[in-house]
């Protein structure tokens, strides 16, 4: 089986599952693991790398409303002789991977037509339906299910610790911190798809995004309006270093909107910035490390810190009780893979 990966997340399910010997090529921003580096690459991005989040915005707008692909698929010319069994893209977003137009191009030229394993991403869960499509079309169906249960029980410790907290100090959902994370700053996008999902998995409220919808524009004025108690900002393919050089926020944004210094997060000094390139936009394994962060930076006290061993915390023996007789070997070592952990920013210049 020979695998081509147009997608870092996927391409992170297929060495999560074992299959990684069977890559042969992979996109561009293929990262994670170690062991793909030295793959050859089969895309290559259109949009420069050195511009700031509007000047990219604005580019892919011009190219969404000329439907020009934001990506370059095969631009060496080595997929005929790479001659792959297997291809996996995706159909959520023109943003995120080349189009499925110039993909279907250049396969149907093929001596042997590869199949093409399509991942839709919406909700949190299609992480997993996306590992077993992987592991079904490159002939190995049983490789899903470990991994897929040790994912599993990670998210569940999370969930089951925000229940345990919730249970104790009886607090509602609608009372819930209220938690904001923004996938782009200029301008500014809500969470979408999977991380409102992710935010009430860690007994938080997102307070504009919607699961299992697309990200959308709002202005600043909305955001003062939802007043989050938590903000995080995970800028859609940035780190944490690319995205901080975006902050504090512009002074004339600023006295445009003076409700942003009232913020709770600002007044709390509860505004994050995430490794989006790794995490909470990239829906691969390491979504639940995107989870146990998360949780953590909302409720501090009854979430470990992603690395540190064991349940810690005040509801950590109510998940013990819950999970009686739950096998959790499996990720009982589990070692968070974030090479760069969230850092504390200021929103706004003092």
């Amino acid at each position: 089986m020979r695998i081509v990966s147009l997608l870092p997340a996927a391409t992170e399910m297929v060495c999560r599952m074992g299959l990684g010997g069977s890559l042969v090529a992979v996109s561009h921003e293929c990262d994670f693991p170690a062991e793909v580096v030295g793959l050859p690459r089969v895309t290559r991005s259109r949009i420069p790398g050195d511009l700031d989040s509007g000047a990219i915005d604005s580019l892919v707008r011009e190219h969404a409303a000329a439907r020009r692909s934001l990506y370059e698929f095969d631009p060496a010319g080595i997929i005929p002789e790479l001659a792959p069994d297997l291809i996996i893209t995706q159909t959520l977003c023109d943003v995120c991977a080349v189009s499925d137009r110039d993909l279907q191009g250049i396969a149907v030229r093929l001596a042997k037509p590869p199949r093409i394993v399509h991942l839709r991403p919406h909700r949190f869960d299609d992480l997993f339906v996306g590992m077993e499509a992987i592991a079904e079309a490159a002939g190995d169906a049983r490789a899903a299910g470990r991994a897929i249960i040790e994912l599993r029980n990670r998210a569940q410790d999370v969930s089951l610790r925000a229940a345990a907290h919730q249970a104790l100090t009886g607090v509602p959902l609608p009372d819930a911190t209220r938690v904001m994370i923004l996938e782009w700053l200029d301008p500014p996008y809500t969470a979408g798809h999977w991380n409102p999902e992710l935010v009430a998995l860690a007994g938080g409220r997102e307070v504009l995004g919607v699961a299992g919808e697309r990200s959308r524009q709002v202005d600043w004025g909305a955001i003062c309006q939802a007043d989050p108690e938590v903000l995080v900002i995970a800028a859609c393919g940035w780190d944490v270093t690319r995205a901080g050089r975006e902050l504090p926020l512009p002074r004339r944004l600023v006295e445009c909107y003076p409700a942003l210094r009232e913020l709770a997060c600002v007044r709390r000094d509860q505004v994050f910035v995430v490794d989006a390139n790794a995490y909470f936009s990239r829906p691969g394994p390491r979504l639940v490390d995107s989870l146990e962060w998360l949780a953590h930076l909302i409720h501090p006290d009854i979430h470990p810190r992603p690395g540190d061993r064991g349940d810690e915390g005040p509801a950590a023996g109510d998940v013990a009780a819950i999970r009686a007789g739950h096998d959790s070997a499996a990720h009982a070592g589990h070692a968070a893979s974030l090479s760069s952990p969230p850092q504390r920013v200021r929103l706004i210049a003092d």
